[in-house]
């Protein structure tokens, strides 16, 4: 049955090719946006790591939170370093981590902070340590990989957080260690300790070391760029970003809020492409019909001579059916490789960008809906003529004139 079904399926093979390649299309489609769509929310999910809360200067908490937490945007302004000191003074506060940024190499971004930031993400060193002072840096994995540092080396920041920005030739960073590959936002960072940025950014690297009062006041004019918070109880959700919003020069973004805002914004484009996937699908169903119709009309002599030979009605419309299911078949296994592939490229042109990274996949649960769809749309398209063919009336086709 299998053998003869694939022989029927291709003795008309420009109206197959046409049928295979509406399928394939419509299947790639639907495919690209089910997994392209499951990836970027565990990209996103990933890279929130944990974070509840972002502080930042006064200004938009989408741009916040994407300066802060993915690092796809500048931000919004400084802070006073104080402002830590107020955080950590909180009871619903379990953890803050400031982040000092401006500066980048070769388009990566130079990311001043504390240990506990690699920590946050639970990272690991591939090779060398953690900086000890300042003017060290360690790298990630895609900044170690694209630039060619390695430990020892020395580089110069350039001024802003993209390329073509003016270079701090008078303070060169030491390359101390490179973080082992996470997938995550730490992957596309230089981290340093905050007294580098500072010392890079001031007309003195460090404080003259005449008494500790120059160290108090310069820690007074000190600021930072974020400060990404962790809640001790869900009650912090509540109240501590209203309290930090009453702060003078002060905003607060929920990271898991604006995520969920911009998935929406970024579901208006996958909804479109969904849709036309479709269509494309619909219209390969009815091209898919029509042609089975016109086979069963042009075969019936063929159809008939199975009934002589002790086929029963059941298994001459299963025979027709049988066609739609293997050009089901052969799309499904041709659209879930396009998709692949095109979420693949998609994937290349991110990391290419420095943009966001997809989270690992190896099958989502939503794909298992793209060979139920092909099947169900197989089926309905064979349905008619399947049961034209179990209707066929044997004896008047054999009595007909030929």
């Amino acid at each position: 049955m299998i053998r003869l079904a694939w022989r029927y399926l291709w003795s008309s093979p420009l109206t197959t090719a046409l049928n295979l390649l509406l399928l394939t299309l419509g299947l790639a489609a639907v495919t690209f946006v089910l997994r392209a769509s499951a990836q970027v929310e565990a990209g996103l999910k990933r890279d929130l790591a944990g974070i509840d809360l972002v502080v930042g200067a006064k200004g938009s908490p989408m741009q916040i939170m994407l300066a802060g937490v993915f690092h796809l945007d500048a931000p919004t302004g400084n802070i006073p370093l104080a402002t830590l000191a107020l955080l950590k003074q909180q009871p619903l506060v379990a953890q803050v981590v400031p982040l000092s940024l401006g500066d980048s190499v070769r388009g990566y971004r130079i990311a001043g902070t504390t240990p506990d930031y690699v920590d946050l993400y639970g990272a690991r060193l591939a090779q060398g340590a953690l900086w000890q002072r300042p003017m060290q840096a360690v790298l990630g994995a895609d900044v170690a990989r694209s630039t060619g540092l390695k430990l020892g080396d020395r580089f110069a920041g350039s001024h802003g957080l993209g390329e073509g920005g003016g270079a701090h030739g008078d303070h060169l960073f030491e390359v101390v260690g490179v973080l082992a590959e996470s997938g995550s936002v730490l992957d596309r960072l230089v981290l340093t300790d905050l007294a580098s940025v500072w010392a890079v950014h001031e007309a003195h690297a460090e404080p003259t070391p005449a008494s500790g009062e120059h160290a108090h006041d310069d820690d007074e004019h000190r600021e930072i760029t974020l400060a990404l918070v962790r809640y001790r109880s869900p009650l912090a959700a509540v109240s501590l970003p209203r309290w930090v919003n009453a702060q003078e020069g002060l905003q607060a973004a929920a990271p898991a809020l604006e995520t969920a805002r911009l998935m929406r914004l970024v579901g208006a484009g996958t909804e479109v492409l969904r849709g036309f996937g479709l269509v494309l699908l619909a219209a390969a169903g009815l091209s898919v019909w029509v042609a089975l119709l016109h086979a069963v009309r042009a075969r019936q002599g063929d159809l008939a001579m199975l009934r002589m030979l002790g086929a029963p009605a059941r298994r001459v419309a299963a025979l027709i059916a049988l066609e739609a299911l293997l050009l089901a078949a052969l799309a499904t296994v041709l659209g879930l490789a396009a998709g692949h592939g095109l979420v693949a490229v998609l994937e290349r042109l991110l990391a290419e960008r420095q943009s966001l990274r997809l989270g690992p996949l190896g099958w989502s649960e939503a794909e298992w809906l793209v060979p139920l769809l092909a099947g169900g749309l197989a089926v309905l398209a064979a349905a008619w003529p399947a049961w034209r063919a179990y209707r066929l009336d044997v004896t008047t086709l054999l009595q007909a004139p030929r």
